[in-house]
């Protein structure tokens, strides 16, 4: 038994949102070239990683911005956009799993602190 206090929530869609925001960051150079096939691929299955979080987390809102990035990241039907809208778009997109990241939390039930 530790003394130490656990936290009330936990923050489960922190770890995919944040691996997200640094694979759209990170990519954007590849915006254009064959190897964004990949990037395609990684955003959005992370995407619906993040929106099952939410999902269960009941804050069911987040899934308004989280799906429709799964479905324009979707490399099986790729949508076609110009490459500055693209960009744009990376950028919109990590912020929106970065913010999407911390807010999304879930009561913590190994909380020993509760009484």
């Amino acid at each position: 038994m530790t003394s130490y206090p656990t936290p009330a929530r936990r923050r489960t869609a922190l770890v995919p949102a944040v691996l997200a925001a640094i694979v759209l960051l990170a990519a954007s150079a590849l915006v254009g070239t064959d190897g964004f096939t990949w990037v395609l691929y990684v955003v959005s299955i992370l995407a619906l990683i993040v929106a099952v979080f939410a999902w269960q987390a009941r804050q069911w809102w987040w899934l308004v911005v989280l799906v429709p990035i799964a479905v324009a990241w979707n490399p099986v039907v790729p949508v076609q956009f110009v490459d500055e809208v693209w960009k744009a778009m990376q950028f919109v997109a990590a912020l929106v799993f970065i913010v999407s990241g911390i807010l999304i939390t879930t009561e913590n039930p190994d909380d020993r602190n509760r009484r």
